[in-house]
């Protein structure tokens, strides 16, 4: 196989990568201890491409494989899931997100977005087992943005093949965009539509793991919370953080003191049902609060 110059692929692998239509709302998840409804269905739909990757390789042999792992309208690419197999060598054989741009590359030395050298990574990783378990932010085709990826492998010979999942985790910059146009929307639509549409699931306003919400300054109530629409009109100002931290109280301490700015908290994250640390950005809008919040690690 001739190997393509690696130069080229951080510019080659951004024109590949299309846009498509945003994902949906994330479904909740109340269950302690266990992964959340999201990571718990695509680790297990990822377990099972994965198997049947396998299977196929065994079966059909490489040469045939790689041709269905390729093919990015065939049965090893299911969305945001597909398939793709690195040699021990450190070229990738067959990539379902981006046959054209990263078949034949030398991925050795491929870093994710936060600067890992995760390709190191994994290669370390199939030298000492014959399965396994990478993370990394790369970027989802389903919705075009830069997510956590956890990533499956299992060796065959001298191939690892690869299957992973994305589990949505904006980031800061994203909360400050959707913050600022939903103060933009209250301004232009009026407040009573801009609730509305905050509430709407299918309103633009909630974005894989972040949603708008606005609590009445003065009385403490939800005007507006896209993950949980029930609690608009109930009184927000006991509701206290995994740690005990009174975090509404302190929202609107800082609308009222300043106007703006950041409130860190901790938080069960629906995605993955941990406990993780959350940052709400807020912007006072006449006598109500508006904000977006983003989980991290």
């Amino acid at each position: 196989m001739k190997m393509k110059h690696a130069g080229l692929l951080v510019l080659a692998l951004a024109a590949a990568l299309n846009a498509a239509p945003a994902l949906a709302a994330t479904p909740t998840d109340s269950s302690a201890g266990t992964p959340g409804a999201i990571e718990r269905a695509e680790a297990k739909a990822s377990a099972a491409l994965l198997a049947d990757a396998v299977g196929y390789l065994h079966k059909h042999g490489p040469d045939k494989a790689f041709t269905a792992f390729n093919d990015r309208k065939g049965a090893f690419v299911h969305g945001a899931r597909y398939v793709y197999v690195v040699g021990s060598d450190g070229i990738m054989y067959a990539n379902g997100g981006a046959p054209d741009v990263l078949v034949g590359v030398d991925v050795r030395d491929l870093h994710d977005e936060a600067g890992k050298p995760f390709m190191r990574e994994l290669l370390d990783k199939a030298r000492n087992g014959d399965a396994g378990v990478v993370e990394y932010r790369w970027l989802n085709r389903a919705n075009n943005h830069i997510e956590n990826k956890t990533v499956s492998f299992r060796k065959v010979g001298k191939y690892i093949v690869c299957v992973g999942y994305y589990i949505p985790r904006s980031a800061a910059e994203e909360a400050q965009a959707l913050l600022e146009k939903a103060v933009a929307q209250m301004q232009t639509a009026g407040v009573a539509p801009a609730y509305q549409s905050f509430n709407d699931p299918k309103g633009g306003f909630i974005r894989g793991d972040l949603y708008v919400f606005a609590i009445g300054i003065d009385d403490g109530k939800y005007r507006a919370s896209g993950a949980s629409p029930q609690l608009v009109g109930t009184d927000a100002r006991e509701l206290h953080d995994a740690a005990g931290k009174p975090l509404i109280q302190e929202i609107i301490t800082l609308a009222k003191e300043k106007g703006s700015g950041t409130v860190d908290y901790v938080w069960r994250n629906p995605a993955t049902n941990a406990i993780e640390a959350k940052h709400s950005l807020i912007q006072r809008v006449g006598d109500v609060l508006v904000g977006v919040g983003y989980y991290s690690k």
